[in-house]
């Protein structure tokens, strides 16, 4: 696609304004999508504001310096996060890789309105990461996918042979402080052996890392936590707030995460 007088215009003949928020919008006009509410975006940018997440943007980081190609001269490809959200986890991963441009993917026009502003070099898109990518093939260097969906097919077509993959997953202790007292959604005890079968037909595993950490959170921080993800549909109202209200505060709560790097397979 190429950039003309603030529209993006493919060879087909297709065109897409850029917002004034600085994002663009590639899903269908009909299409009709359960993307993540401007109350759970606002949630979310609450939350990593405060640095709650802020040690999984610096694992993410530093495994994204420790295992990118070198770039050997020419274009040194982008780096794409899929289902990037607000783009905080991009934009510090973006701190590392100064040559490159940045793409983001979220299918929530309120996520990618922020994500437009989360860094100078990233680019926001609305889509969808189950669909085919608005990206080219063999594009990207390094690919990011931080607690989000992903289509293993896609991401192996547009990542370059020497590029990598970066997963973030919880692990099924995740936050289990809070699942526990506040009924909310656990993680499967099978996730990492069900992702290593989907990417086993595209990708080979070159690191992993399983960190388990804490983080001090007040009767505030808890329902930004649970307001800005899929619990957000499934727990509110008085019934949540009374619950939260007979936590101690602070709260100790359990940040339990793997984090995979994976190079496709050629």
């Amino acid at each position: 696609m190429a950039m003309t007088d603030g529209t993006l215009r493919c060879p087909l003949g297709h065109s897409f304004d850029v917002a004034k928020q600085g994002y663009v919008n590639l899903l269908p006009a009909a299409a009709r999508f359960s993307a993540d509410t401007a109350a759970m975006v606002a949630a979310r940018a609450d939350f990593l504001a405060a640095g709650h997440y802020a040690p999984i943007a610096e694992s993410l980081a530093a495994l994204a310096r420790a295992t990118a190609p070198t770039p050997t001269g020419g274009d040194p490809g982008c780096v794409v996060d899929i289902g990037g959200g607000t783009g905080y986890h991009h934009a510090r991963v973006m701190a590392e890789f100064p040559g490159h441009e940045g793409i983001l993917l979220d299918i929530s026009k309120f996520a990618a309105r922020r994500a437009a502003r989360a860094h100078p070099r990233i680019s926001a898109v609305v889509a969808d990461a189950w669909d085919g990518l608005p990206i080219a093939d063999e594009a990207a260097s390094v690919v990011l996918n931080v607690f989000a969906p992903r289509n293993p097919a896609e991401l192996r077509r547009i990542l370059r042979p020497e590029g990598v993959l970066l997963v973030v997953t919880p692990r099924p202790d995740h936050l289990r402080e809070l699942v526990e007292a506040l009924g909310l959604l656990r993680v499967d005890e099978q996730k990492d052996e069900r992702l290593a079968d989907r990417f086993s037909a595209y990708f080979t595993k070159v690191a992993r890392e399983r960190s388990r950490s804490t983080m001090a959170l007040d009767h505030k921080a808890v329902p930004r936590l649970v307001g800005m993800g899929p619990n957000a549909w499934h727990q509110h109202g008085e019934r949540l707030e009374e619950r939260i209200a007979s936590l101690p505060e602070p709260c100790e709560v359990t940040v339990s995460i793997t984090l995979t790097a994976y190079r496709p397979l050629v």
